[in-house]
């Protein structure tokens, strides 16, 4: 048997097991996502400013100690410890669930919103960074789009089945429900693991060793990280912007939290059925045949025009096959289902052009972080303007000025010197 046949083995089996597990990732995640975000339509987007705050101070407390992990301790063992926290977690916020109106809407949405964001960055921001260890750049580029697919088929069923079981258990048990897929796909990263180190050298899953505050210093020193911090600050922008104008609209039509966890999730559902499309149809192409620095542009420029549809039509209607959508729920799924059918696998590719600590600390500290201070600032900013009297109207030409900024940043980070030669 050939060499050439044994990688490609080698790499099937990998990227079977990669799918896999990202599928669990995402279904355990879509489904305690509109658990969170029902709190957030309880209490309307004037809360969301202090949400973000809390999450972005909670970050910066972690990153440290995540850094001081990944210094420290092999790649399986921080896996392991990390899945298996977050399992602990979900599984002792169910009695909370359940006292719910006791606790009150507000409080228990502030504790479970900031956990749920520290939780979505981190077991998928270290679930990247393991496949930039596993899978080197023009690999990467042939199964990333694979392996966010199973992501995607993960984020479809669970909504679907969120659906089902909201309405027949109650939204506590789905909390249970979560955990389970979660210690699934740690189960299938540890093989996986496993798996690599025994056909691999062994360096990989070596304790990384260096500084807990590499991360930021990085951010500093790499001309790629500080092209991804504009480029997820941007990002942010129009994403954040999205979401605070749809928790208005979801605390104006839907009055009690079953039905607007419904809501959200049929949303999560209509954004990651476009994002599977993508992946299936254009993701792949772009980045096989055009580079991964083309999978940030285009999302930007589609982003742009949703924008401008918003500042003319506002919280109206579009009729799409005689069916009436609320524009501000065509620009939240079009842009979500974008950034995770096309954006989020080729900034995935680009870190496998960039040493292991860079795809640990660095990465790790632009994605949580750098994301949650955008979270603060956009939330922040979206305040004071409604506050000044700027409409929905408004709101969309400033993030259509936004998002072709985003534009001009995502196509210098796709060509930044220090990334390392495809």
């Amino acid at each position: 048997m050939s060499l050439r046949h044994n990688a490609r083995a080698d790499e099937r089996a990998g990227l079977t097991l990669a799918t896999l597990a990202f599928f669990f990732v995402m279904a355990g995640y879509y489904m305690i996502r509109p658990v969170r975000d029902q709190l957030g339509g309880a209490v309307g987007s004037q809360s969301l400013p202090l949400f973000y705050a809390v999450t972005f101070g909670v970050m910066m407390l972690l990153t440290p100690v995540f850094g001081w992990l990944v210094a420290r301790f092999s790649r399986r063992r921080l896996l392991a410890w990390s899945y298996s926290f977050f399992i602990v977690c979900l599984l002792a916020f169910v009695p909370a669930f359940l006292a719910q109106e006791r606790i009150g809407a507000r409080v228990l949405g502030l504790v479970f919103y900031v956990w749920v964001s520290v939780f979505n960055l981190f077991v998928v921001s270290l679930f990247w960074s393991f496949m930039a260890d596993i899978f080197e750049s023009r690999q990467a580029r042939r199964v990333f789009p694979l392996i966010a697919l199973g992501g995607m088929g993960g984020a479809l069923f669970g909504p679907l089945l969120t659906r089902y079981l909201v309405y027949a258990l109650g939204v506590a048990p789905l909390l249970a429900v979560s955990a389970a897929a979660l210690g699934l796909a740690l189960a299938l990263l540890l093989r996986l693991s496993a798996r690599d180190e025994q056909i691999g050298d062994g360096r990989v899953a070596q304790a990384i060793g260096g500084s807990l505050w590499a991360g930021m210093r990085e951010l500093w020193s790499r001309p790629f990280l500080r092209y991804m911090a504009a480029l997820m600050l941007l990002g942010d922008g129009i994403g954040t912007l999205a979401y605070a104008l749809m928790a208005d609209y979801a605390k104006a039509h839907y009055a009690d939290r079953v039905a607007r966890t419904a809501f959200y999730n049929d949303l999560d559902l209509a954004t990651n059925l476009l994002g599977a499309l993508l992946q299936l149809t254009l993701t792949r192409w772009v980045l096989v045949r055009l580079g991964a620095g083309w999978g940030l542009v285009l999302p930007a420029l589609v982003n742009i025009g949703l924008l401008v549809l918003v500042a003319a039509f506002g919280t109206g209607d579009l009729r799409i096959w005689s069916v009436a959508v609320p524009v501000l729920a065509l620009m939240l799924v079009t842009t979500r289902g974008f950034a995770y059918g096309m954006t989020k696998p080729a900034v995935d590719a680009l870190y496998t052009r960039v040493p292991r600590e860079t795809r640990y600390k660095g990465k790790n500290f632009v994605e949580t972080a750098v994301w949650r201070f955008g979270d603060v600032l956009v939330t922040s900013g979206v305040s004071l303007l409604a506050w000044l009297g700027v409409g929905v109207g408004g709101l969309g030409l400033i993030g259509a000025g936004v998002a072709t900024a985003s534009a001009w940043v995502a196509r210098r980070a796709g060509r930044a010197p220090d990334l390392a030669k495809d």
